[in-house]
């Protein structure tokens, strides 16, 4: 087998499986455990795969989709789909908890439509503005510095307000989630801080994230799965995600 060959064929393990080890890679190739790293080394070079001890493991993806405003009309039907799902999980008057993401936004733009009492506290002004005049919806708005996407309010007044509530469910949104890693990732850090605290004060938390968001990862690791009650996605994830989540005591639930 060529090394172009060789290094293909392990790609194609790497997309299938997520790793791949030097030392199966070599007894299946029939080549030195020293060949692969160096297949591996080469291969990390083309940006393709990140070596790790031991092994390899599929690159995941960094979107860079900081601003709310220009995604919010992506992946509508994912978001509905996950929003549906949240609706069931929420009681007659429970304090609801909606932080700054367009799942969440979907979630408000169901809850129009409600007509259980329910008290919703957020920080996205999108969601303000969708709900304030909701006749059975008390809406309690968590201010403080402005975001840079101008969306939304974190910071330390933010911090403050949020620490003194007890919501009985909260959903949070992310940029990536990985499940294997036992992380929930965003983008900016004060952004992270406000989901964190979030997910502390309350009783019950889940991040909603589209599936798409389970192979992509942002640049500050907020929370573990196993601090939330669960995750809420459009899709089933594969097996193994499945049963890393289960190992977490965390559920993952779908429409």
């Amino acid at each position: 087998m060529f090394l172009e060959e060789r290094q293909e064929s392990i790609m194609t393990m790497l997309n299938e499986d997520g790793k791949v080890r030097v030392k199966e890679l070599s007894e299946k190739f029939g080549v030195t455990e020293d060949c692969i790293r160096k297949d591996l080394g080469s291969l990390e070079k083309q940006g393709r795969l990140k070596r790790t001890y031991g092994g390899a493991v599929r690159l995941r993806e960094n979107l860079h989709a900081l601003e709310i405003s220009k995604h919010r009309n992506s992946d509508v039907d994912a978001k509905r789909r996950i929003a549906h799902a949240a609706l069931k999980l929420i009681h007659d008057r429970d304090m609801v908890f909606l932080d700054i993401s367009t799942s969440n936004l979907a979630i408000a733009e169901l809850l129009v439509k409600d007509q259980r009492e329910l008290t919703i506290v957020t920080n996205m002004i999108d969601i303000l503005v969708i709900l304030a005049r909701h006749p059975k919806i008390r809406v309690i708005f968590a201010g403080g510095k402005i975001n840079k996407s101008r969306d939304g309010f974190w910071g330390g007044m933010t911090m403050d307000f949020i620490s003194h509530l007890k919501p009985d469910i909260a959903f949070v949104g992310a940029v990536g989630v990985d499940v294997l890693e036992n992380s929930v990732s965003t983008y900016d850090i004060e952004d992270g801080i406000n989901k964190a605290q979030i997910i502390r004060v309350s009783k019950r938390a889940y991040v909603v994230a589209e599936a798409k968001k389970l192979s992509s990862d942002g640049n500050y690791n907020y929370a573990s799965l196993d601090t939330l009650s669960g995750l809420i996605t459009d899709a089933m994830p594969e097996e193994k995600v499945r049963a890393a989540a289960a190992s977490y005591g965390v559920e993952i639930i779908v429409p």
